[in-house]
């Protein structure tokens, strides 16, 4: 068994309450603030130490994606790709990456989803370890409209009883975001799952499986934490002006997943000076460089 975790970025969604900003580009690589939303994710996946890395995307996009990222080489990664041909559902992403994975633990993130907040990646390194201590592991997040999402039911010690969808009186406000933490089973367990009625290999039906398996932790996100999933035009704007806020605010460039590859060591810096002048006409090239000049 492979014990080093790798990372999957389902990037394959059409976009479809986004058209017809979606009909030239990509969804995943529409801009949130001033970089592709999909780097915000990407960033994670490299903090939690991730450098074997899989991109699931649609077909029409393959030829765009891999120009973009390449091969993962000059940020020190190793990026694959894999073609999701129909939409069935998220928790189909393990069975694609089923030789990728090849018995790793993963960690599976959505493209649109956009998480804020100075303890962030402290969460997501906590609930990685969870992963790895259980079997898997899962993001509670407190909203104010639970009743519209899968909504997780905790006892007296906060732990996980069920997850109920879209409850008519929740349980609870804590519902589980676009982000998931998954052993090596992961894949095998998905196979064991039937399409729901909109025949999709539902993501929550598998998170029960660990549930029921006593293999579930939890990270809950406190409200210092901003979610956002960029799935229509007004909650793309919305997150474009939290994440800038956020960088005025906090003097941090979010989802730069280059300085992050610097951070972690896996590139020096000079290779990110080069990065940094390859946009150098940019405010985001420019932001990189004055990051290099505070080092």
């Amino acid at each position: 068994m492979n014990k080093n975790t790798k990372g999957i970025l389902l990037a394959a969604g059409k976009g479809a309450r986004l058209m017809p900003a979606t009909l030239p580009l990509s969804k995943p690589l529409l801009p949130v603030y001033d970089k592709p939303m999909i780097y915000y994710p990407l960033e994670t996946l490299v903090r939690l130490g991730i450098k074997d890395i899989l991109f699931i995307i649609q077909e029409d996009d393959a030829s765009l994606f891999k120009k973009i990222f390449g091969t993962g080489e000059e940020v020190g990664l190793n990026f694959s790709y894999e073609i999701q041909k129909v939409q069935r559902g998220i928790s189909d992403a393990y069975i694609i990456a089923d030789n990728f994975l090849n018995g790793a633990p993963s960690v599976l993130a959505l493209s649109d989803n956009i998480f804020l907040g100075k303890k962030y990646f402290d969460y997501a390194k906590l609930a990685h370890q969870k992963m790895l201590e259980v079997g898997g592991g899962v993001f509670g997040l407190p909203v104010s409209d639970p009743e519209k999402f899968g909504v997780i039911e905790l006892d007296a010690n906060n732990q996980i009883i069920r997850i109920e969808e879209k409850p008519i009186h929740p349980k609870s406000d804590l519902i589980i975001p676009g982000m998931y933490f998954f052993d090596h089973m992961a894949t095998e367990f998905v196979k064991q799952l039937k399409p729901s009625k909109r025949g999709e290999l539902e993501i929550t039906d598998l998170i029960e499986i660990y549930l029921k398996k006593d293999k579930l932790g939890l990270q809950i996100l406190d409200k210092s934490i901003e979610w956002h999933d960029t799935g229509n035009a007004k909650s793309l704007l919305e997150a474009s002006s939290k994440v800038k806020n956020f960088e005025d605010l906090q003097k941090q460039k979010l989802g730069s997943y280059e300085i992050a590859c610097f951070e972690m060591g896996f590139i020096t810096k000079d290779q990110l000076l080069l990065i940094s002048q390859k946009y150098n006409k940019s405010d985001y090239g420019q932001s990189i460089h004055q990051y290099l000049k505070t080092i």
